[in-house]
């Protein structure tokens, strides 16, 4: 029987092609529907993982330290990623701030554990117990992740908010930014090449 290894699928039409190796910078394309079937990543296991888990304690800093704090005439309020999760949970539309939740806090949380778990094994060359609904979990959670959605959101508010009041960007939003960037980057689609581990 012929080896499947060195196979790819294209996720768009399902046309099979040879896996190719890439260079920095290139792509490979689905000829029948020109879908992008894989892009060069330059990136290690164990650098995957230093970034998976910088972006673990980025994600602590994003949820625990203030987004921003607002002041008008002496008073001060800070408000966290949990506050506006609060904050829409208490008036009529309880069902959005569970989805914001979700998509905000609870996905990129389980995003990261899963990939620090496959991670730590892969740096031993082996794939780690549960490997297949890890990875399948890590595919699922990939849409359902919105924090670039959140920081545009919380960018969007600064710049209204500071024509009326005193408002000073907090840890919290850096921590966003940078963390929304490293996800994009470690839980993309390149995370495939794990399945080619014995």
């Amino acid at each position: 029987m012929a080896s499947t290894a060195q196979l790819i699928i294209c996720e768009h039409c399902d046309c099979v092609y040879q896996q190719v190796v890439l260079g920095k910078h290139q792509k490979s394309l689905c000829v029948r529907c020109a879908g992008v079937l894989e892009r060069y990543n330059g990136l290690t296991v164990e650098q995957r993982l230093a970034l998976t888990i910088t972006a673990a304690m980025l994600w602590l800093f994003a949820n625990f330290y203030p987004i921003m704090t607002i002041s008008l005439q002496g008073l001060k309020n800070s408000a966290t990623l949990w506050d506006s999760v609060l904050a829409l949970s208490q008036g009529p539309i309880t069902f959005i701030a569970m989805v914001a939740a979700i998509a905000i806090i609870i996905a990129p949380a389980f995003q990261l554990m899963l990939l620090i778990w496959v991670l730590a094994f892969a740096l031993s060359r082996r794939r780690a117990p549960a490997f297949k609904p890890c990875m399948r979990w890590l595919e699922t959670l990939r849409p359902w992740s919105m924090l670039e959605v959140c920081l545009l959101g919380a960018m969007v508010a600064v710049f209204k908010l500071a024509g009326m009041l005193a408002v000073l960007p907090g840890i919290g939003l850096f921590a966003l930014a940078a963390l929304s960037l490293l996800l994009i980057r470690i839980a993309g689609r390149d995370i495939r090449e794990l399945w080619a581990l014995p």
